[in-house]
């Protein structure tokens, strides 16, 4: 017996739509682009809610790996609110794929740090229009890195939430009952 594909890989074009890698603001956008961007999201958040390994994928998209993008039923600012209500930071993997942030809000030391491993020889602002941000919070970062002012460049929980708590979290982003 051949096992069935998650919605994503059967159909990546929709989860790779750049709409749903880089939301607009609602107020950027005609009334016409913004419920072209709630359509694409209800569906690719419809085919994601029946998926059989929802609870396995949201649980390491929240506690294992920051990445980038719609998935699990949950957009990365979704993902970063799961988060603070948990306790917990994740590393960004700036390895293969660079950087996991996509968009605007609040920039860690850690973002900025795991940008700057990953693209090195970029400018300050060039890493500040990668992550979203001012040039000066990318100058601040990388000054409190030179002179030893973080403890760690990337903060965990000391214990890892159940799936359980996971869940729970989910269930209470308002996201998660859109459809």
């Amino acid at each position: 017996m051949r096992p069935t594909l998650p919605p994503c890989a059967m159909a990546p074009a929709m989860y790779q739509d750049e709409i749903l890698l880089s939301p607009p603001s609602r107020r950027d956008v005609t009334a016409q682009q913004w419920r072209d961007y709630q359509g694409k999201k209800a569906a690719a958040h419809r085919r994601c809610a029946g998926c059989s390994v929802l609870d396995d994928c949201l649980y390491r998209a929240v506690v294992e790996v920051d990445v980038s993008g719609f998935l699990a039923c949950t957009s990365e600012a979704d993902r970063r609110a799961m988060r603070r209500e948990l306790g917990i930071e994740v590393r960004i993997d700036s390895g293969t794929y660079g950087t996991a942030r996509v968009g605007g809000g609040p920039v860690d030391h850690s973002e900025v740090m795991g940008a700057r491993r990953a693209h090195p020889d970029e400018t300050c602002r060039e890493l500040a229009e990668r992550l979203g941000c001012s040039t000066s919070t990318v100058k601040r970062h990388l000054r409190q890195e030179r002179e030893g002012l973080v403890e760690s460049s990337v903060a965990t929980a000391t214990q890892k939430p159940t799936m359980e708590q996971v869940l729970d979290a989910f269930d209470r982003l308002d996201t998660s009952r859109s459809v």
